[in-house]
């Protein structure tokens, strides 16, 4: 059975951190399956065929035959995600990767509740799938929060890597070029986005 690590994104721009998570998440899983989406709860700036494309891009400079973009896979509900990737690996555990700013407690807000209990059918998707939590710099892990998924029927662990103190917003709100890879912000140009 492959234990397949499910990494969905908005990718709006990926960014260094992004490549970071996926090199980490290649040496533990079997596969890693990635994906750009359209975030229900977010904004995007540039349409999604851009964001698939930098993530190509930020992928193949990893190097590793276990990571691959799987656009079949995008859609603005999880769940929605998860049937797709069973019909696609019938035999593969699937685990779930998510940041911990979903899981509450962030950014100086400590009382900002549990953004994941707002996803669509948040019980089902937590029976079909681990979840694994990526710690993020500013994103405390409520351990609170944590048992609120365990006892919905979340299987949690938390990953033994701290995701980078970089983000795609930084870029997209103050230009800072540093959060990306030298091939997507190439592309960026390129393509003239984030004008």
């Amino acid at each position: 059975m492959n234990n397949i690590a499910l990494f969905g994104t908005s990718a709006d721009p990926p960014t260094a951190g992004h490549q970071k998570i996926l090199k980490w998440l290649s040496q533990n899983f079997d596969l890693v399956a990635v994906w750009a989406a359209d975030n229900p709860f977010k904004q995007h700036q540039t349409p999604l065929a851009h964001r698939e494309m930098m993530l190509k891009l930020l992928i193949a400079e990893i190097q590793r035959q276990n990571i691959g973009i799987y656009p079949e896979l995008s859609s603005r509900r999880t769940l929605e995600t998860v049937e797709r990737a069973k019909e696609y690996w019938h035999q593969g555990e699937f685990t779930l990767v998510i940041g911990s700013d979903l899981t509450g407690g962030g950014a100086g807000n400590h009382n900002s509740g549990l953004p994941l209990l707002k996803w669509y059918r948040i019980e089902d998707l937590l029976r079909q799938v681990k979840l694994l939590v990526i710690p993020r710099p500013g994103y405390p892990i409520a351990e609170e929060n944590l048992e609120e998924l365990r006892r919905l029927g979340g299987q949690i662990a938390i990953a033994s890597l701290t995701g980078s103190d970089v983000s795609s917003t930084a870029y997209r709100q103050n230009g800072d070029t540093e959060v990306l890879t030298p091939p997507v912000e190439a592309y960026i140009h390129r393509e003239r986005l984030y004008a």
